[in-house]
């Protein structure tokens, strides 16, 4: 069978390889089911699995990939709603730590587009998440699974900050070691303390991915191209910046792609970087031309972008493959729930 479709165990049948293994952010989304406006008028909310890492997780497996996830969640009814969520979306449960001292966190979210998503974050005084102590990892798994993807809001506090020290010294630049610059501010003191301990990530990853206010906080970039260069410098494999309206640029030491963005009315931006980063762990364990890892990533995002939930609203290959061919991927699903995509060109 092609690396393109990956296997899975029968019943009875040996356990497959681990294909995808996130560590980090997970918890609640609660999302207005009224756009356009504030959190103080809006009369009823959804209520879905989130958390950059645990979305990730879940593009991934929707892809086909076999996915777990480290991450802590309370001994509560929300904990147990995120454990019941990964399950029902394919991602394997059984490393997520139920913390009894704090709450399952919770982010309510405004949806004003095109472009203005803030986040709500109820996450104090800690997290479960971050939590995460290295007696409570499996690092057979961490060293065995194909695909390790950490978030720098891991990086934030102790003890996650060590637990992740002891996943990438058990990893030892194993491909695909993946650092996602997610850099939330509200989880650190300042951008320089964020910058101190994403620098002394960097020479441990294989590759890192974020958006051009991400690189400034983890290289002291933001011009794309200064800042893939600067991502290299510093260890990395494989830099990939996000540049908004323009794409993304995406650089190893002997090649460099822009992959153009994919036109598309959304209707929530939020969860459109975690769609991007599950399709580019499929795509890489693919082992496709990076052109094409470039351009079905985006075309994730750009399918997550016009859809009102994140973990949920994750595609499928179909999905991104009728997107790319100048279908609509949204057809048939209430317009309440997404817009209706017309690509560029159509």
């Amino acid at each position: 069978m092609s690396s393109d479709s990956p296997q899975r165990s029968g019943a009875g049948g040996p356990e497959p390889e681990l294909e995808v293994l996130t560590f980090g952010r997970s918890g609640v989304d609660i999302y207005p089911l009224q756009v356009g406006v504030g959190l103080e008028d809006v009369e009823s909310f959804g209520k879905y699995l989130g958390g950059t890492t645990a979305n990730v997780a879940v593009a991934a497996a929707r892809l086909g990939r076999r996915t777990a996830i480290i991450t802590g969640v309370g001994d509560d009814p929300f904990g147990r709603f995120v454990r019941k969520a990964l399950r029902e979306l394919h991602v394997d449960d059984r490393f997520v730590v139920v913390n009894s001292e704090y709450a399952t966190p919770v982010t309510f979210c405004e949806i004003f587009p095109p472009d203005d998503f803030p986040l709500w974050f109820y996450r104090k005084p800690t997290a479960p998440d971050l939590q995460i102590r290295p007696a409570d990892i499996d690092f057979d798994a961490v060293r065995d699974t194909r695909l390790m993807w950490i978030s720098t809001t891991g990086l934030s506090e102790e003890p996650s900050r060590e637990s992740h020290f002891a996943v990438l010294e058990a990893r030892a630049r194993r491909e695909f070691t993946v650092l996602d610059l997610d850099y939330r501010p509200m989880f650190w003191a300042s951008p320089a303390e964020a910058t101190v301990q994403v620098q002394r990530v960097l020479p441990h990853v294989t590759v890192a991915v974020g958006n051009r206010e991400e690189c400034e906080v983890a290289v002291g970039e933001t011009d794309p191209e200064r800042a893939a260069d600067a991502l290299l410098d510093a260890g990395v494999e494989l830099a990939i910046v996000k540049q908004g309206p323009r794409g993304v640029l995406a650089k190893t030491r002997t090649e460099r792609i822009e992959s153009p963005p994919i036109a598309i009315r959304p209707l929530n931006g939020l969860g459109a970087g975690d769609s991007f980063g599950g399709s580019l762990c499929h795509g890489l364990l693919a082992g496709w031309p990076l052109a094409r890892v470039l351009q079905h990533a985006n075309a994730a995002g750009a399918i997550v972008a016009s859809r009102l939930e994140c973990s949920t609203a994750m595609p499928t290959e179909a999905e991104i493959e009728t997107l790319l061919a100048g279908g609509d991927p949204n057809a048939g699903l209430p317009d309440s729930m997404a817009v209706h995509v017309e690509p560029a060109g159509r």
